[in-house]
């Protein structure tokens, strides 16, 4: 609790959702977390992240998010069977906010092709980083669909300012007007993340036969 007294709402780093028991009888278990493990959404990281009884008063989002998956590899050795269950993590995907954030004036509605020269791409996020050092320490065999770098090409892929129908003149270039470029249109690249997905699947089903 705050040093004021008044409640907030945390984040527990060290336990898994009660809904968890349900994944443990699957056939396949895709994880996925990182895209909203920032500094502003996780309340600048004060008084936020808790432990047990205890409340930090301030740790980095980076810390934070290196304490969560450890917690959920743990869980993912101590309950999952690879024997019956695949798992999969899918790594989180690219935005492309140009001239502020989606909060500050950020823009993609102009854009109308990916990007072709490497120098322009992002550098690696290093929350992929933590996770891949995360999943090198597991017992259980977890496949990596990695689509972060795949997706920093498609600057021209996300919906913009085109979520809501029929735009006016006022809509189009309205300053204060959030646009969203970090999710994608649909159809469009997540897509290019269920063919990966369904190769993944016919490998190891392919694999799974020549074994037996």
């Amino acid at each position: 609790m705050p040093a004021n007294g008044t409640k907030k709402e945390t984040l527990r780093l060290d336990i898994i959702e009660r809904s968890s028991s349900k994944y443990k009888n699957a056939d396949v278990i895709i994880f996925n977390t990182g895209h909203w493990w920032t500094h502003e959404k996780t309340s600048k990281g004060k008084d936020y992240y808790q432990e047990g009884s205890h409340i930090y008063g301030e740790l980095s989002v980076a810390e934070a998010f290196r304490r969560a998956l450890t917690t959920w590899a743990k869980w993912v050795d101590a309950n999952i069977d690879p024997k019956k269950t695949l798992v999969f993590f899918r790594g989180y995907s690219a935005s492309h906010f140009r001239g502020g954030q989606w909060n500050s004036g950020g823009k993609c509605d102009k854009e109308t092709e990916p990007i072709k020269n490497e120098h322009y791409l992002s550098s690696y996020p290093p929350k992929m980083s933590i996770l891949e050092n995360v999943m090198k320490g597991m017992k259980t065999r977890v496949s990596y669909l990695n689509i972060t770098r795949m997706t920093d090409y498609r600057k021209d892929a996300h919906p913009s300012i085109y979520r809501k129908p029929n735009l006016t003149k006022e809509d189009r270039i309205a300053p204060d007007r959030f646009q969203d470029c970090s999710h994608w249109c649909l159809p469009g690249v997540p897509d290019s993340w269920n063919e990966l997905l369904y190769a993944q699947l016919i490998i190891k089903q392919q694999h799974h036969n020549v074994k037996a």
